[in-house]
């Protein structure tokens, strides 16, 4: 039994304490104690702190003792944490998604002979994992990733659920989408190129571009092809595309009666209680990888892998909370078995790549009910 801390008592970062409380001995901190006491009702076994992650000190402090450390703050906050964490000199998983480059952080993170992966979750992350496992395997030429977590009731006008803070739901929409074509890195606006995709069980969606390449763009640049689309019900974007041009995700303050305020602000403030996914409201989480390559012989080979999971009626998790924290979960655990020693800074892609980390993790989350159905054709 090892000693673990999770930062963050949201939707995801409860989910995966509750998990590793299953064989650890678990705190979780957060700056809200009602967002603990949520989470210790749901698994008494539980400790809780309260931690404000931007105060070094506190920060420095309460993880000293732990054997691993798990980051599920809020993006904006994430960089900066994951900075002082390893400065700690503490090994760490993380899912903050933050949208500043975590390579960056690979020397100290040497230095500090501390292991970090990133980018922990269900997209970026597993999609990586799956990548990194089959770049071993193939030459591979193409690699697209639709991937969307999606309310099953929907509720106009946006159709859309969060299962954590509007602002990194927004960041997608506003942050420049890249990809890779023939080779060249290609800069788009988000939500562009928006597509209708069929997906069993769940109808017509709609696919756009947006930035959730992230590291592979580094990590895997023999690849010639590769994309990321976010997937969502029809007409979400439009709703979308209409706020993001009328200013409505702006982040310069405007004056108004006196009193200076961001749009972004107000507009995150707003769309919480719109997008807020009820604690036991039921939604999906659908991806599709593809994976194009050839093979040792010369033979061309499709790889698909699906995903459609569902709310959990028993332990009442979010799906998008089980796909993306169980992930963590697994590579938490792999990592303290022992299964993944290497240190620096590791994106999902580089853990895939490893002897057994590729099917420990598709093992963890099959136990858990998160099935990944492989096609090969």
């Amino acid at each position: 039994m090892y000693s673990i801390i999770v930062l963050g008592a949201g939707m995801v970062g409860s989910a995966m304490a509750i998990d590793l409380a299953t064989k650890h001995s678990v705190t979780l901190s957060d700056i809200n104690q009602q967002a603990l006491d949520k989470a210790l009702s749901k698994c008494p076994s539980l400790q809780t702190a309260i931690l404000n992650v931007t105060d070094r000190m506190a920060l420095q402090k309460i993880i000293k003792p732990f054997d691993l450390v798990i980051c599920a703050v809020p993006g904006f906050l994430g960089y900066d944490t994951l900075k002082q964490i390893i400065e700690s000199e503490k090994n760490v998983i993380d899912i903050s998604f933050f949208p500043e480059n975590s390579l960056a952080l690979d020397q100290l993170a040497k230095e500090k002979k501390v292991t970090a992966i990133v980018d922990c979750g269900v997209a970026p992350g597993m999609g990586n994992i799956i990548l990194g496992h089959y770049n071993e395997q193939l030459s591979l030429t193409d690699f697209d990733c639709l991937v969307g977590g999606l309310p099953t009731v929907k509720k106009w006008p946006f159709c859309y659920k969060a299962p954590f803070s509007p602002v990194d739901v927004i960041e997608e929409y506003t942050r420049p989408a890249r990809y890779v074509e023939n080779g060249t890195l290609v800069v788009r606006e988000p939500l562009t190129d928006c597509e209708y995709v069929d997906f069993e069980g769940v109808g017509t969606l709609e696919a756009f571009n947006s930035d959730g390449l992230r590291s592979l763009i580094i990590t895997m640049p023999h690849i010639q092809n590769m994309k990321e689309k976010t997937l969502r019900y029809p007409g979400h974007v439009e709703y979308i595309k209409v706020l993001k041009e009328s200013g409505f995700f702006g982040q310069k303050t405007l004056k108004v009666k006196g009193v200076e305020i961001r749009p972004l602000d107000v507009t995150s403030k707003i769309l919480f209680d719109s997008w807020k996914l009820g604690d036991t409201e039921e939604e999906i989480t659908v991806m599709r990888i593809h994976l194009k390559g050839v093979d040792t012989k010369g033979k061309r080979k499709n790889i698909v892998y699906h995903l459609h999971d569902s709310y959990c009626k028993e332990s009442h998790t979010s799906s998008m909370a089980r796909t993306t924290g169980y992930t963590a979960t697994a590579v938490a655990n792999l990592f303290l078995e022992g299964l993944f020693t290497g240190q620096g800074v590791f994106p999902p892609e580089l853990v895939g790549k490893q002897v057994g980390c590729f099917d420990y993790v598709l093992n963890y989350l099959r136990e858990r009910n998160i099935i990944y159905r492989k096609e090969v054709f």
